[in-house]
C-alpha cells in the first residue's frame, strides 16, 4: 500500500484535496462540468460515485436512485419504471439505475440535488448527461495531460450487496474496467472507496490498487450486520481493516463529535490511532454551508448561507489529517495553501 498520495502525483503536500462529486457545491454533482471545475480549481482527485444498469455498465449517481438528480420523472416513455424497493434495508420510491440500459440512462440529463441550498447550482440543470466510470477516468487522464498535474480518481463502489441481490456484481464489473483501463497496479492513480466490508476485501485479493473503508458516525456496514462503524473505529478494528485497507475515509463528526447545541467537542484520538495502526485518514465531507458546519463555524441561521468552511477545515489540518472531500474543493485548496510558509 502507497503512502498517503496514492501515486497521484510525485508528491502532493498533504492534505490531498478530494472534490466529492466534482466541485458538487456549484454545480450538479457527477457532471463533466462538476469535475473540471474541481480540477481548475486545483483538486488533487476527483470523486464518482458508482452504480450499475441494467446491462452491467459502471454509471455514475450518488445513489441508484435517480430521481433526485435527473430529469427521469419528466420522461413519459419512463413513467412505469417507477418502484419501491429496499436498499440496504431502507425502502426507497423512485427510479433505479438497475432498471435501465446504460442507453436509456444516457438520455437523461443530471440535475441539483439540493436545490433549496444551491440554487446557483440549480441554473445548470439539464445540461450535463450521466457519465460512465471510464469517461471520469478520461476527464482525469485528459486533465492530467491538459494540467501537467496527475488527477487521481478515487470511485466508490455503492451498494454491492443490493446490486448483488439484483443479479448484477459490481465488484466484478469494476476490475474488469480497471483491468481494460491499466488500473489494478500499486501505483495507479486511484483510491477505492466502500462502506461496506467484503467488496474490499475481496478486492485487496484482485487488485494491488489502494482501497479505503468508508466508516459514519451511526450504523454499520450493511454486509456485516454484527459489526458497527464505532467497533470498527477502536483500535481493534482499525487493526482489522489494516490487513485489507491502507486507508480510511471517516465523517466529520467521528473526529469532532458535536453537542446537542452542534458545537463541535474536542477531538477524539481516532486520527492518533489511525496512523498508530498505519492507516492513512481521509474525512468526509467538507460543505460550505451552515446547516453542514457545526455552531460555532456557522454566520447566521440561514441554513443555505455559508458559514466559516476554511476555519473548520483548519481544525483538521491542525490534526494532521491525510486528506479530505470537500464539495468545495476550492476553498479546501485555498486552506491548504494558506498554510503555506
Amino acid at each position: 500500500m502507497l503512502s498517503v498520495v496514492l501515486a497521484v502525483s510525485s508528491m502532493l503536500a498533504t492534505p490531498v484535496i478530494i472534490a466529492h462529486r466534482g466541485a458538487s457545491g456549484e454545480r450538479p454533482e457527477h457532471t463533466r462540468m462538476a469535475y473540471e471545475r474541481a480540477i481548475d480549481q486545483g483538486a488533487d482527485i476527483i470523486e464518482p460515485d458508482l452504480v450499475m444498469s441494467a446491462d452491467g455498465h459502471l454509471v455514475v449517481r450518488h445513489e441508484n436512485a435517480i430521481g433526485e438528480t435527473t430529469d427521469v420523472a419528466d420522461h413519459p416513455q419512463f413513467a412505469d419504471r417507477k418502484t419501491t424497493r429496499m436498499v440496504d434495508g431502507v425502502e426507497i420510491t423512485g427510479w433505479f439505475t438497475e432498471d435501465f440500459t446504460l442507453a436509456e440512462l444516457k438520455t437523461l440529463r443530471a440535475k441539483e440535488r439540493l436545490p433549496l441550498l444551491r440554487p446557483a447550482s440549480a441554473a445548470f440543470d439539464g445540461q450535463d448527461p450521466i457519465l460512465t466510470f471510464d469517461e471520469v477516468v478520461t476527464i482525469a487522464r485528459e486533465a492530467s495531460a491538459r494540467t501537467g498535474r496527475s488527477i487521481g480518481v478515487a470511485p466508490e463502489l455503492k451498494h454491492p450487496l443490493h446490486f448483488r441481490s439484483r443479479n448484477l456484481n459490481i465488484e466484478d464489473a469494476f476490475v474488469a474496467e480497471l483491468e481494460r483501463l491499466d488500473l489494478t497496479g500499486a501505483d495507479a492513480p486511484v483510491l477505492v472507496q466502500c462502506f461496506e466490508v467484503g467488496p474490499l476485501e475481496r478486492l485487496s485479493k484482485r487488485i494491488d490498487t489502494p482501497l479505503l473503508q468508508l466508516m459514519q458516525v451511526f450504523g454499520g456496514p450493511a454486509d456485516r450486520p454484527d459489526m458497527t462503524y464505532a467497533d470498527m473505529a477502536t483500535p481493534e478494528g482499525l487493526a482489522a481493516i489494516r490487513t485489507y485497507a491502507g486507508f480510511i475515509g471517516v465523517q466529520d463528526q467521528m473526529i469532532l463529535p458535536r453537542d446537542d447545541r452542534s458545537a463541535a467537542l474536542p477531538a477524539t484520538s481516532l486520527v492518533a490511532d489511525a496512523h498508530a495502526a498505519d492507516l492513512k485518514v481521509v474525512v468526509w465531507t467538507f460543505r460550505a454551508e451552515n446547516i453542514f458546519l457545526p455552531l460555532e463555524h456557522r454566520s447566521n441561521e440561514s441554513p443555505s448561507d455559508h458559514g466559516d468552511l476554511t476555519g473548520y477545515l483548519n481544525r483538521f489540518y491542525d490534526l494532521k489529517v491525510d486528506a479530505v472531500f470537500s464539495d468545495f474543493p476550492a476553498l479546501a485548496v485555498g486552506a491548504k495553501l494558506g498554510r503555506l510558509p
